[in-house]
């Protein structure tokens, strides 16, 4: 090869490389933050997390190629505020938060990075938003359900065994959506006679203790709420009601699944398929604002024959016809 040709080569080269690298440029990576008022690890948890991610990744948003999501797992009061402050800190381009506690954390942090939430029963009594329609500010999202699904758990326990009187709610004092639910469920204990006693899931050796004082008197039956607590705690409870020979009615699917008696609730997960459609707009540049919160309309009604079984209890034909799943 000659001089000339070699240097014109080499010279060919050094210049096309720049031009190459400045065709592909470099992607750009969005952060999103996820508060979880659950504890790290905990399997359900990690289903809504999965299928968040699974619906991002449909939508054309892949972990560790254009975003990156920071997670913050804990319950409690404390745990939570701190974890959303840590979360703000970041700056992520948006958070994703679980359940009234993480959501309410998060607003008191920040009024400008945009919120999507997921299982938060009533956001507008809870001050979340300021409708359905136009949340307002920068939050918006899910909601697994209207309050008066609620009552629906006390008719089913009297619809299973007519003859109860009362009736202990687990509850978590801290948790401000447990008292919506409370409310729902004492006016309709008011007209159905059943009389209403509360027990908080905070402290699992208190819990124990009033489950065994309540156990004591006949015509009892127990209804467990839908809060992040109660989800955390489901293993002790499904424990305490077997234990202590107590029908329970429970909020979602996967407490009948895991051994409860009956369980009638939306599908959780799904908000989080949801969700993910909403982080997606946001990161394309729409306003929570403009986003109106979505409701569930799909509920599932779940019952363990085994346990009813166990229990001396005959589920009623009717309930039965009505059931979108049966445990054998």
């Amino acid at each position: 090869m000659r001089r000339r040709e070699f240097i014109a080569l080499i010279g060919g080269a050094t210049i096309g490389a720049p031009l190459a690298a400045r065709a592909q440029p470099a992607v750009q990576v969005r952060r999103i933050g996820v508060l979880m008022n659950l504890p790290d690890g905990d399997p359900e948890g990690k289903r809504r997390i999965d299928a968040f991610l699974k619906s991002m990744s449909g939508l054309g948003w892949d972990d560790g190629r254009n975003i990156r999501v920071d997670y913050r797992y804990g319950v409690g009061p404390q745990i939570v505020k701190k974890n959303a402050a840590d979360l703000v800190a970041l700056a992520p381009d948006a958070i994703l938060a679980n359940a009234p506690p993480a959501v309410l954390a998060v607003q008191q942090a920040t009024h400008t990075i945009p919120v999507v939430f997921a299982a938060v029963t009533d956001p507008v009594e809870l001050g979340i938003v300021q409708s359905l329609a136009r949340p307002g500010g920068n939050v918006t999202g899910f909601s697994p359900s209207e309050l008066g699904l609620s009552a629906k758990w006390l008719e089913l326990l009297r619809e299973i065994v007519p003859d109860v009187k009362r009736a202990a709610v687990f509850r978590a004092a801290s948790n401000p959506g447990s008292e919506t639910q409370i409310a729902v469920i004492e006016t309709a204990a008011r007209s159905l006679g059943v009389e209403i006693s509360l027990v908080d899931v905070s402290d699992s050796a208190a819990m124990e203790r009033d489950v065994a004082a309540f156990a004591r008197s006949a015509d009892g039956g127990l209804i467990v709420i839908r809060t992040s607590e109660n989800v955390a705690a489901r293993g002790e409870i499904i424990a305490l009601a077997a234990r202590y020979r107590l029908p329970a009615v429970y909020p979602l699917r996967f407490f009948a699944t895991g051994g409860g008696l009956v369980s009638y609730g939306p599908d959780i997960v799904d908000e989080y398929r949801e969700a993910a459609g909403y982080v997606d707009r946001i990161l394309r540049g729409a306003k929570p604002a403009d986003l109106p919160v979505q409701s569930a309309s799909k509920f599932e009604l779940v019952l363990n024959l085994k346990t009813a079984k166990q229990l001396g209890l005959t589920i009623p034909p009717t309930l039965l016809a009505t059931a979108d799943e049966v445990i054998e």
